[in-house]
């Protein structure tokens, strides 16, 4: 029996999402475990619903997806019909997800000769509760008590009141209209003496008995009933229908209105498992596409469910820079989202600096109940969000983003190279580095950002300030392509950034690599003393197609990557096998990461080893196969030769932008794709050899695309 609270695991869960709006449960559409809920921005509105038929629960026998917001659960009901495995009365419960609503359609079907006459009951139990603590595992009332309350947002007062069309729950921030349909009655109560209501309306089932059910014991607090009288008839269905609309006054975020611009492609391919992977991609990234409030007409994504409904920097961007084959639309709003955002000041508390591109965005400060973690509501702790906004902008242009929007952003482009010069490069040594210097922010400030991210082979972490060994091929990067900007639009100092990434490729030759009798190989980055940290990691795949290494030197890189230390046969492993903080379910030290292999296979791509590239495509498809072409935010580093399937990280996030959007860029990767704009086309030299057969791609609605492409 654990005596401490504890994370809720994700991996056995389904989710139904239309950001920022989710509901999760089991397979079966009953909700029992801590992460169950439906969610809106960083609330979870309730902590689960129960359904009852004739006082009993169905006997589930399987769900289908139709959509990324909505499913449906199909249960047998033999306790009101036949006993034996061959009854004639079914069970639909078709759960649909909207931005701020939730719905469920109840549909008994009957195989009968007869009617049958029963009722219908749903019970809410409200919640209310911040996704932090809910995070944390102490939502419950009896998780708060254990863990004493230290540190921890009070339970909230539930309003219960009586409204039009139904019963509204309220907190200071949060209401939540619940209605049923029809002839259904609702009743809602609270311990706390709240109204204790009865909404009666017309039901289209044609009885008039509107009696209540009774349900079981009375669950303690605040909670709302349903219940239907109804005849289901002969050879016939009936079917009734409660739903939730939220309305969440602090929030920063909201649904994304009008269609992504992917709607309509498909890809079919020799090997059905890259058209299925993105077609399950595009589906979720549909449903987090999301707008703040203070720009609703600015489309991102949010970086994944159920946790990170919000914009964030590295996230949303990386996602962004994998859909240009699809178009630009979700790259040019990002880009001015985060300008919008971009620092113009030093504040050690927020960690923004002038020209610095932000983390992440939040209605509150986000803390961990337990930990010292505690971030401000726009948070800028990150070291490559900043040239990662560069190298976005500048491959948009290429993808043919407008070129007025280019020019409206050359001003955050020159501040962002301003930032990388004077406050990214804090010593002068000519690389970008991060230290924490709060002690409540982030102590790692790459995408490796857990605690233990950055360690020695021989498992110790290293010492602060930290130079990332990718973030200096980031840097390479922007520096390069925000001197081709200044160029195209004839604006100064193209030729000053130039020589600045041509100081940085010397001093990155000196300082990273490490020799080894295994070979040389670059360090995962620099510690305090700018000693190279030895262990090997999947950092180095970033380094890749970036212009930073020589061709020597990314033939190194590419053998080590597809090495049987890195490369799990289900992806490419964050740290190597022999380091001895390896951990085939570590976070950062053993697992694979979808966006990160990614990443090394656009780099193996761009720098001409196809079979290196084919190697982790074949094991990206593997393991998209083993979660049902929903690739979660990362999966376990075991061996393909020691199990039949990808081991699942019962933490990850799924759907998550940038684990999706990597399916776009592995399909980019196969086809050769580059952008021409000069001539405004794209030419396809697919990777050799080929790995998934001829590929078909229909309903791209970008006019770059050319005939090359099939």
């Amino acid at each position: 029996m654990l005596s401490h609270p504890v994370q809720p695991l994700l991996h056995d869960s389904a989710i139904v999402l239309a950001a920022p709006t989710q509901a999760w449960s089991r397979f079966d559409g009953r909700t029992d475990k801590p992460i169950h809920g439906l969610y809106h921005a960083d609330t979870r509105v309730l902590s689960g619903w129960s359904l009852l038929i004739g006082g009993r629960a169905g006997e589930p026998i399987g769900h289908a997806q139709r959509g990324v917001g909505a499913v449906t659960f199909t249960s047998l009901l033999r306790h009101l019909d036949d006993r034996t495995a061959d009854p004639r009365l079914r069970l639909e419960v078709t759960r649909t997800v909207t931005a701020g609503r939730l719905s469920e359609r109840i549909v008994i079907s009957s195989g009968l000769g007869q009617a049958l006459d029963t009722t219908v009951s749903v019970r809410l139990t409200p919640d209310f509760a911040d996704m932090q603590t809910v995070k944390a595992g102490l939502a419950g009332a009896a998780e708060r008590v254990a863990f004493g309350g230290a540190g921890l947002p009070a339970a909230p007062d539930v309003a219960v009141t009586e409204a039009s069309g139904g019963i509204r729950l309220s907190t200071a921030t949060v209401s939540a209209l619940v209605a049923v349909s029809g002839d259904g009655v609702l009743a809602g109560s609270a311990t706390s003496g709240a109204v204790d209501p009865e909404v009666t309306g017309t039901e289209d089932t044609g009885t008039e008995d509107t009696g209540t059910e009774d349900t079981g014991t009375e669950v303690a607090g605040t909670e709302v009933t349903g219940t239907w009288s109804v005849t289901v008839p002969a050879k016939g269905s009936v079917a009734v229908e409660w739903s939730v609309e939220i309305a969440h006054a602090a929030t920063v975020v909201q649904g994304a209105s009008g269609l992504p611009e992917w709607s309509g492609v498909s890809v079919r391919s020799g090997d059905a498992r890259l058209g299925r992977w993105v077609a399950r991609a595009l589906d979720d990234l549909t449903g987090l596409r999301m707008a703040t409030r203070e720009s609703p007409d600015e489309p991102f994504l949010a970086a994944g469910a159920p946790w990170f409904f919000t914009l964030f920097g590295r996230d949303s961007l990386w996602a962004a820079r994998f859909l240009l084959p699809l178009g630009t639309e979700i790259a040019g709003s990002t880009l001015r989202l985060l300008a919008q955002l971009q620092g113009t000041k030093s504040d050690t508390e927020t960690a923004e600096q002038p020209g610095k591109i932000m983390h992440e965005l939040r209605p509150d400060v986000f803390s961990m109940p337990g930990e010292s973690l505690s971030l401000p509501p726009l948070y800028y702790g990150t070291v490559d969000a900043t040239p990662l906004w560069i190298c976005l902008l500048r491959d948009a242009y290429r993808w043919g983003l407008a070129t007025d929007e280019v020019e409206a952003l050359l001003p955050a482009l020159e501040a962002a190279l301003g930032w990388m010069r004077d406050f990214g490069d804090s010593d002068g040594d000519g690389f970008l580095e991060y230290v924490d210097i709060t002690g409540h922010g982030l102590a790692n400030q790459g995408w490796k950002d857990s605690g233990d991210s950055i360690q020695w082979r021989d498992g110790s972490l290293a010492d602060g300030p930290i130079a990332l060994c990718e973030v200096q091929a980031y840097a390479y990067e922007a520096y390069i392509g925000g001197a081709d900007l200044l160029d195209a639009f004839n604006r100064p100092g193209g030729d000053t950034w130039r020589a600045r990434a041509e100081a940085l490729q010397t001093r990155f030759r000196e300082s990273f690599w490490i020799d080894s009798p295994a070979g040389r190989y670059p360090a995962v980055a620099l510690d305090a003393f700018k000693r190279p940290i030895d262990t090997v990691t999947s950092n180095i795949g970033h380094l890749l197609g970036t212009g930073l290494l020589s061709a020597e030197e990314s033939a190194l890189v590419a053998a080590r990557l597809v090495s049987p230390e890195l490369n799990s046969g289900y992806g490419l492993r964050t740290m190597s096998t022999d380091s001895v903080g390896y951990w085939p379910l570590s976070y950062h030290g053993g697992s694979v990461w979808t966006h990160d292999t990614a990443i090394a296979i656009a780099g193996l791509g761009r720098a001409g080893f196809g079979a290196e590239a084919g190697s982790l495509i074949e094991g990206l498809l593997a393991a998209a196969e083993s979660f049902d072409y929903r690739l979660p935010e990362l999966h376990s580093g075991d061996a393909s030769g020691l199990v039949a399937a990808a081991v699942p990280y019962p933490a990850a996030c799924r759907p998550q932008a940038w684990s999706a959007a990597a399916a776009v860029s592995v399909l980019g990767t196969v086809l050769g794709l580059e952008p021409d704009p000069v001539t405004g086309r794209v030419t396809s030299t697919p990777i050799t050899p080929a790995v998934v057969g001829d590929v078909t791609v229909r309903g791209l609605h970008t006019p770059l695309v050319s005939a090359p492409v099939r």
